[in-house]
């Protein structure tokens, strides 16, 4: 009969949990109106109508729903498994957290029995060691199928070896041991009740022993739920086990696996030798010793104890003269000892006086002598009693005792010692009984066929010549693959299933600090335990040690040291995170044509170089206008984009390009602009030189202005008015004519052409007329010859005016006839002065005069 194990693939096994996915798929499956629930072959029956659409819908929804709710049960019992492969996670973040969860669950669980130690834990190292199995990956294994045991499982654990197995397969296991035997040993086949072993340690159970529910730990709970802040497995009350060896107390941990832990309890005890007074003492540790002497008196009857307190007094070490049991000889023999032989023979005389005692170092009570009881011949026929100085004689008649055939008699005389071989010719069968033969019948007879039947194992044949039927055990070695596919059974060859493989196997970290004890066959599975050490790893890369952290199966991670590796062309070294072992995506091979599939991305390890320098280098532009910072690898002089600022040749303004370096093939601009510098006060020319460096040269134009009486235009060097005082200037702007502006009193101004107001000094000499107006043809007349004169003084100065006009050359046309404006606003001007001069003032004079008289006639 095969194993659950091997029934279930002939290898490392498979847990319960793949036969009820395998079975899941074919609950969901429902039957439809017109499909067949054999073969899913469809029916046409006219009296099924087809569902309508909205009842369709919502059967599909349902069916969505169950097999959501299905999938999340699953996704929540695989998130509270305890010891599966997957449970662990790379990341040291929620590695912490889920120690920080386990040391609280630790903690939980021993909180009673620390309180009854003081916080001493030395007693649950052992316990403490399969609690902690509990939440280590692969540390938890079924022997018999060779696979973890989760929390979602039931289990049945071993009360001997504390072993945990899946519960089906301690059935299973413990059904084959006991049909095994059974089959083997009993001749009523099934009525006997055979024990059924432990797959581990070998311990025996009866068959009401076999597990058939599950219950946690202590047996108080039957089915216990997966509790994720509970043991796996545990119930979570006391445990309340007796403890061993018995004292009268109970376990005080919470429900757990292992055995229980020494008793806590404190009790009053005396000492080993009951002499001290009782003192209060652990209850697993109650024994003690008071260290004073024994003084009991010791088996030798001699000495006395000296060890100190102890229990029993060990035989007496000591050494004493002692003698043999015949008195003989005396000899220092330990006290331990004292009944000793000596090798002389006792040598006293027997009862009949005719003997002597023929035992060594007898004791003084010889036996009576052998010759004196009664004697028969050799052959046993004839009883004689003689004395015991005499033989007794053989009597002649044939021996007839039996020989070593059992078959036939001696057929010798009556005679001493042993009888001869039986030579007689019989018919004898084989053992096996298919042959016989004629052969002397002390000879055996073995024929030389070999026996065909199957041994024991059920694997071997007999092969034994000549066998009877009762074929021997077989004796050859099972040699079959265990169930780690790591050893063979090293057991007698046998039938049925191999028990699971003794030995253990150590899964270490990478640095061998930590170490995880696994059954053989689930190292390949199990991932190495979480340490808590340095990585010990030797760097891969230029520096001299990796960077601080736990040890860690597989590759390191990157090297995150900056490189600092001296970078080429420059003094400085490399910023960057080391880049000396790269995972790079290698190039993909060309597909062939469409039929080929493309290969998964592959990457390679590579070095990468060094980035460019990016330090910054402060550095100025070109043009010098600002230092900014450049990467080192770009080091270098650069524009900034602004004007370039040089001052050009002119010396007067700056180069407009964008900044730019300035060497013979790549000038700066050359000044294309007028001259712009100040010119002198009053010159309104600009220097006729493109722009130049160094003083303008003197101005050559003329400057046209108008004399201080506005009548006359000048033309004057402008280098020469500007370079003037102002007594120069007035002079330079005097047409040297008489002044035409009048007086207060009427009178022409007599000086010559000046700026500013008339000074009121008029010499000219005037006629007065009398009161009574005789003289008034006479001052007309004078006016009359003045206008005249003056009319005269004006045709000369215009035809003057006019002659240096012609002598000028051509004038602008608008300037002109700007000037032709100004002379006839001149000349109204001078028009209407001469109608206030010539009649407004004698009508004035006349009016006065009137006024004049007629105030005198009225005082008359």
């Amino acid at each position: 009969m095969e194993p659950a194990w091997r029934q279930q693939g002939r290898g490392r096994g498979r847990s319960q949990e793949a036969q009820v996915e395998r079975s899941r798929p074919l609950q969901k499956e429902r039957e439809r109106p017109g499909t067949a629930t054999g073969r899913g072959v469809r029916t046409k029956t006219g009296s099924a109508p087809e569902p309508p659409h909205g009842l369709a819908v919502q059967s599909k929804f349902e069916e969505i729903r169950k097999s959501n709710q299905a999938a999340a049960q699953r996704l929540v019992e695989s998130h509270f498994s305890s010891s599966s492969s997957d449970e662990d996670d790379n990341s040291i973040d929620d590695g912490d957290h889920k120690e920080g969860k386990r040391g609280k669950i630790l903690a939980s669980t021993f909180t009673t029995y620390t309180n009854q130690t003081g916080g001493d834990a030395t007693g649950l190292q052992r316990t403490g060691q399969y609690v902690s199995d509990l939440f280590q990956s692969g540390a938890l294994t079924c022997l018999i199928c060779i696979a973890s045991v989760k929390r979602t499982q039931a289990v049945w654990s071993c009360s001997s070896c504390f072993s945990l197995f899946h519960l089906p397969c301690i059935q299973k296991w413990a059904k084959d041991s006991v049909f095994l035997v059974s089959s083997v040993t009993d001749e009523d086949f099934g009525q006997k009740q055979h024990p059924w072993p432990c797959p581990k340690c070998r311990a025996e159970y009866p068959p009401s022993a076999t597990p058939n529910r599950y219950t946690c730990y202590c047996g108080k709970l039957q089915d216990p739920p997966a509790d994720p802040w509970l043991v796996p497995h545990s119930c979570g009350s006391i445990c309340q086990k007796e403890l061993k060896p018995a004292c009268g107390h109970t376990c005080l941990l919470l429900c757990h696996p292992g055995p229980c832990p020494p008793c806590p309890k404190m009790v009053s005890v005396s000492c080993l030798c009951g002499k001290a007074q009782p003192l209060p003492r652990r209850c697993s540790n109650k024994a003690w010793s008071c260290q004073q002497p024994c003084g009991k008196l010791l088996l030798c009857k001699q000495h006395t104890c000296s060890q100190p307190c102890h229990t029993e007094c060990a035989p007496c070490p000591r050494v004493s003269v002692q003698k043999c049991v015949c008195g003989r000889e005396k000899s220092e023999r330990p006290c331990a000892s004292p009944r000793w032989t000596c090798q002389q023979v006792c040598g006293a005389p027997l009862s009949c006086g005719n003997h002597t005692c023929e035992e060594v170092c007898c004791d003084g009570d010889c036996p009576p002598c052998p010759r004196s009881i009664s004697r028969t011949c050799p052959c046993g026929k004839t009883k004689s009693s003689l004395p015991c100085t005499e033989e007794v004689q053989p009597c002649g008649d044939t021996c007839d005792r039996r020989l070593a055939c059992l078959k036939h008699t001696c057929s010798m005389r009556c005679h001493r010692g042993s009888c001869e071989t039986c030579r007689q010719e019989v018919e004898k069968e084989c053992r096996c009984g298919r042959y016989r033969k004629q052969m002397p019948c002390h000879k055996e007879y073995l024929c030389d066929s070999k026996c065909p039947k199957t041994r024991n194992c059920q694997r071997h044949q007999c092969r034994r010549k000549c066998c009877p039927g009762n074929c021997p055990p077989c004796d050859q070695s099972c040699g079959r693959t265990l169930g780690c596919r790591n050893h063979k059974c090293p057991s007698v060859c046998h039938q049925g299933s191999c028990y699971p493989c003794p030995e253990s196997v150590e899964v270490r970290c990478t640095c061998g600090s930590t170490v995880l004890v696994v059954p053989c066959g689930r190292e390949r599975t199990t991932k190495p335990p979480r340490c808590k050490e340095a990585c010990r790893c030797p760097p891969s890369c230029h520096h001299p040690t990796r960077e601080a952290h736990r040890c860690h199966p597989g590759t390191c991670p990157p090297c995150k040291q900056p490189c600092l590796l001296p970078l080429s062309g420059c003094s400085h070294t490399c910023p960057q995170p080391c880049h000396d072992v790269v995972l790079v995506k290698s190039q993909q091979v060309h597909l062939a044509g469409p039929w080929e599939q493309p290969s998964e991305p592959a990457f390679v390890k590579k070095a990468l170089p060094c980035p460019p320098c990016q330090v910054p280098i402060p550095t100025a532009c070109f043009g010098e206008h600002e230092v900014s910072p450049v990467p080192c690898h770009r080091q270098g002089r650069f524009s900034c984009k602004r004007p370039c600022g040089r001052p050009l040749t002119c010396s007067n303004h700056s180069c407009s390009r964008e900044c730019h370096l300035v060497n013979s093939g790549n000038p700066c601009e050359v000044c294309e602009e007028s001259c712009s510098k100040p010119r002198p006060s009053g010159c309104p020319h600009s220097c006729p030189r493109p722009c130049h460096p160094g003083a303008c040269p003197p101005c050559s134009q003329m400057i046209r202005q108008r004399c201080h009486c506005k009548i006359s235009l000048l033309y004057v060097e402008c280098t020469k008015l500007t370079a003037a005082d102002e007594q120069t200037k007035e002079a330079l702007s005097s047409c040297n004519n008489q002044c035409p502006k009048e007086l207060s009193c009427g009178h022409r101004c007599k000086q010559v052409c000046h700026p500013g107001v008339c000074e009121e000094t008029c010499q000219q000499k005037v006629k007065l007329r009398c009161p009574c107006k005789r003289i008034k043809k006479l001052k007309e007349a004078e006016q009359r010859a003045a206008q005249e004169e003056e009319q005269r003084k004006l045709q000369e100065e215009l035809e003057a005016f006019e002659k240096r006009q012609q002598r000028g050359g051509r004038r602008n046309k608008k300037r002109g006839r700007r000037e032709e404006v100004d002379d006839e606003r001149l000349k109204a001007a001078r028009w209407w002065r001469r109608c206030a001069a010539f009649v407004l003032v004698p009508l004035g004079g006349a009016l006065l005069s009137a006024a004049t008289y007629y105030y005198l006639q009225e005082s008359a």
